[in-house]
């Protein structure tokens, strides 16, 4: 159900390249791939960037992005070298470029073929200046019928209700109208105009900061959708919107991208850190990747032995591995608000080879970042080296998982 949060009372400042966010090990740079897509090419360019002026990894977040740790904030190498591969296109829409799609579309399920939309809405979302004044939380996603990234409670959805029609969902809820396959990147462009419109009528309203997400906007499915459908041309990329839609076929039960052997070949670095070397690896078994919101990276079309060669280089290739029933928060020393070195105690666990956890998430403090929208263990460090799991403190990590394994 639609639900409206608290107002927000400051501006939303979600890191990108050209405004890191300072974390104990350094700056921490974003680096957006609209839809997860990332060629060859620019995946070496980016184990690059890791390895001359990062901490030699990158790391993959829950929006198909991934994170550079450990920068000098005032080295402008990483804008150049990004700027250079084509994967800094607009310096003014930088952190608003937040879409996800789903990774297997037109390539195994799915009832419609979405490959290059998330790259059409890209271009069409960073040629509206007034876009970039959109929240850098702020979601958009586009979901091919199997309701995967439309689970991931993006602010705007295109969801295909059959192979060349959609419905627009906001804040996960479906509205009554839509567009055709083609028409999906300029309704949710549409749709973002719409709730910038809104937020600056709320926010003059109220005198707050304003939203960040949809969620928080009051009745924003209903608002988004009657403007829509109003006429005129108040919308700089007004789309040619279907009303009335049937939204009954967007209420599926949620699916997702899982790991596997077969083609195409879904792997995932353990807790998220794919190095350097394993950028490299990747780069060598496929001309395209594509990066989930689950922390996994799908090669749509693996070359010979990429599934051999990637386990070679320490990625996970089988989906019951008891690594990727885990995931963590930075942790210390990379977070200074975090009570425990999260990220060792779930590789020494790991390693043990006794591991056989249930899906569960490890944090070192109550604000719990990065945790999945899966139901999950929540797993919480305290001040006094234990960690608390289901209103009960225990010891260790290892009894937390094994007790409620």
């Amino acid at each position: 159900m639609f639900a409206v949060s608290s107002p927000r009372t400051r501006a939303d400042a979600c890191p990108g390249v050209l405004a890191p966010h300072d974390a104990a090990d350094g700056a921490l740079a974003r680096v957006r791939l609209p839809g997860g897509v990332v060629s060859a090419v620019r995946l070496r360019v980016l184990a690059g960037c890791a390895e001359d002026l990062g901490d030699g990894a990158a790391h993959l977040t829950s929006r198909g992005n991934l994170q550079l740790r450990g920068l000098d904030r005032d080295d402008p190498r990483l804008a150049e070298r990004l700027s250079a591969a084509g994967l800094l296109p607009s310096e003014t829409h930088e952190r608003v470029r937040n879409i996800l799609a789903s990774p297997l579309s037109g390539v195994d399920g799915g009832v419609a073929d979405l490959r290059g939309l998330a790259a059409e809405l890209d271009e069409r979302l960073c040629a509206v200046p007034a876009l970039a004044g959109l929240p850098g939380r702020f979601l958009f996603a586009l979901d091919d019928g199997r309701g995967d990234v439309a689970a991931e409670q993006p602010d705007l959805c295109w969801r295909a209700t059959g192979s060349d029609q959609g419905v627009l969902l906001v804040a996960g809820t479906p509205t009554t109208v839509g567009s055709a396959l083609v028409d999906a990147p300029a309704l949710l462009v549409a749709a973002a105009e719409v709730f910038l419109t809104l937020r600056a009528e709320d926010r003059g309203s109220t005198g707050c900061a304003g939203a960040w997400r949809a969620a928080e906007l009051p009745q924003a499915p209903g608002r988004i959708a009657a403007a829509l459908t109003s006429g005129g041309d108040a919308f700089a990329q007004r789309p040619a919107v279907l009303r009335n839609v049937d939204h009954e076929a967007a209420i599926t039960r949620p699916g997702r991208a899982r790991v596997s052997a077969g083609h195409p070949l879904t792997v995932a670095p353990v807790l998220g850190e794919v190095s350097s070397a394993q950028l490299r690896a990747l780069a060598a078994c496929a001309t395209e990747v594509v990066v989930t919101p689950w922390r996994s990276i799908v090669l749509p079309e693996p070359g010979p032995g990429a599934a051999q060669r990637l386990r070679a280089a320490g990625l996970v290739t089988e989906p019951d591995d008891p690594a990727l029933r885990i995931s963590a928060c930075t942790g210390r020393p990379g977070c200074a608000k975090s009570h425990a070195d999260v990220r060792t105690d779930v590789r020494e666990l790991l390693a043990s080879g006794q591991a056989d956890p249930p899906r569960a998430h490890v944090v070192g403090c109550e604000r719990r970042c990065g945790a999945p929208h899966e139901p999950h263990l929540d797993v919480v460090a305290q001040p006094d080296g234990t960690y608390r799991v289901a209103d009960r403190s225990v010891p260790d990590l290892t009894t937390a998982l094994k007790e409620n394994a």
